[in-house]
């Protein structure tokens, strides 16, 4: 197996549209959690969201962007941005490079259900089966919502003519997309890959779906932004987001070779399925999942100096994950640092894991530990050192799990090393 080196990092996201921004808004603490302001806003319970500020028309050119759902949009920005900042597009135009050995790796729970929710619009809206001119939608509606169409995008613009996959398993989905992509660069069939997510799920259609769920986190009165609380007692559910973000992998060998920047290091991968049920978590799943990890990247429990939590900030999957943690890592759970950054950008479902894996390894770049915010009251069933309200700095954290998992019982977890 090669050594797999996260060259660049691209990102749009609540906390900011680089990998820089990210990092010095979670750092810092703030929250990318506001009320949302839209025109359906007030048919909400609780119009909470994790919203990107993103101009698509600065971007693209309007026949483009007449084809691109927002998810789409997103994920070609944050991958422009990976592959200006590791240098790579002379790599992929060099006549020596074989573009079939770099491939996209794309996961998305909800794919473009933006231009899917205002297709059913305009379609039911009609006042009679005899109203034709509102039977008509837009006609690039099913390119807009297949959830392929983010990956093949970036590669129709990069040029990457090897495996190009979409990976939907909820809110595992772009963990499940770095891992697979991992695999394949590790075991030397590509050279390079676009591995990430992207997520656009702020329709109205979809936040009153998952609002019929009970998931959603009720709107804290005295500070709408503080509203998702993992871990802590208070907590009464999630906080939807939306953004993309998109990870270069490539053999560490070649990345030292060109000068590429030298992030960090993915060094395993588990994924596992619970079998059990289709909302409910479960420790012996999650647990699975990260001694799968550890036997990828062929370390022991001891090894691991810090976690990020998948941490909704729900009552069941919190305690879950404390239970799964304690499972795994005994007496020495609760010193083992674990970040719960959903309280500050939201659950980008999809994207989710992609984002977090992307602070982990920026938190290691940075010698530091990312807060859990809002933890007011510690929860006696999240008895973690969950680093609340303000982030550490001058810590040696060298490896680190990022921690993914989703309804239906997909569970993914990434092991992650710093660069050295």
């Amino acid at each position: 197996m090669r050594r797999v080196a996260v060259s660049a990092i691209g990102v749009v996201s609540p906390l900011g549209n680089s990998a820089a921004e990210l990092y010095r808004q979670a750092h810092a603490g703030r929250s990318g959690i506001q009320r949302l302001e839209r025109p359906f806003a007030h048919r909400l319970t609780a119009p909470l969201a994790a919203t990107a500020q993103i101009d698509g028309a600065l971007h693209f050119d309007p026949p483009q962007l007449r084809m691109l759902d927002r998810f789409s949009l997103m994920a070609l920005l944050a991958a422009r941005q990976a592959i200006d900042a590791a240098q790579a597009a002379d790599v992929l135009r060099s006549d020596r490079f074989d573009r079939q050995r770099a491939g996209v790796f794309i996961g998305t729970g909800m794919g473009g259900s933006q231009s899917m929710d205002e297709g059913y619009q305009a379609l039911y809206g009609a006042h009679s089966d005899h109203d034709r001119d509102r039977d008509r939608i837009k006609p690039f509606t099913v390119l807009m919502g297949m959830h392929n169409a983010a990956a093949a995008w970036i590669g129709i613009e990069h040029g990457f003519t090897g495996p190009n996959l979409t990976y939907s398993t909820a809110c595992s989905s772009s963990a499940v997309a770095i891992g697979e992509a991992w695999l394949r660069v590790a075991g030397g069939q590509l050279d390079m890959a676009m591995a990430g997510g992207a997520e656009a799920p702020l329709s109205f259609g979809s936040l009153k779906a998952w609002e019929a769920l009970h998931t959603l986190a009720r709107i804290d009165d005295t500070e709408p932004s503080a509203s998702c609380k993992p871990f802590s007692l208070d907590r009464s559910g999630m906080v939807l987001g939306e953004g993309a973000v998109m990870l270069l992998l490539e053999p560490w060998a070649q990345a030292l070779e060109r000068g590429a920047p030298l992030i960090g290091e993915i060094i395993g991968y588990g994924a596992t399925n619970e079998a059990s049920h289709i909302t409910r978590p479960g420790v012996d799943g999650q647990a699975a999942a990260m001694r799968a990890a550890l036997r990828s990247a062929g370390l022991a429990p001891e090894a691991i100096d810090a976690i990020n939590a998948h941490g909704t900030g729900t009552q069941a999957n919190d305690a879950t994950e404390t239970a799964a943690i304690k499972a795994v890592f005994g007496a020495r759970a609760s010193r083992i640092p674990v970040s719960a950054t959903k309280s500050m950008h939201g659950h980008l479902l999809g994207a989710a894991g992609a984002l977090e894996c992307a602070l982990s390894l920026l938190a290691m770049q940075h010698g530091a530990l990312l807060p859990t915010m809002h933890l007011r009251q510690p929860d006696p069933l999240c008895d973690l050192d969950c680093v609340p309200n303000a982030a550490r700095d001058g810590v040696a954290v060298r490896t680190m799990l990022s921690n993914s998992f989703a309804f239906g019982g997909s569970n993914a977890v990434l092991a992650l090393r710093a660069a050295t």
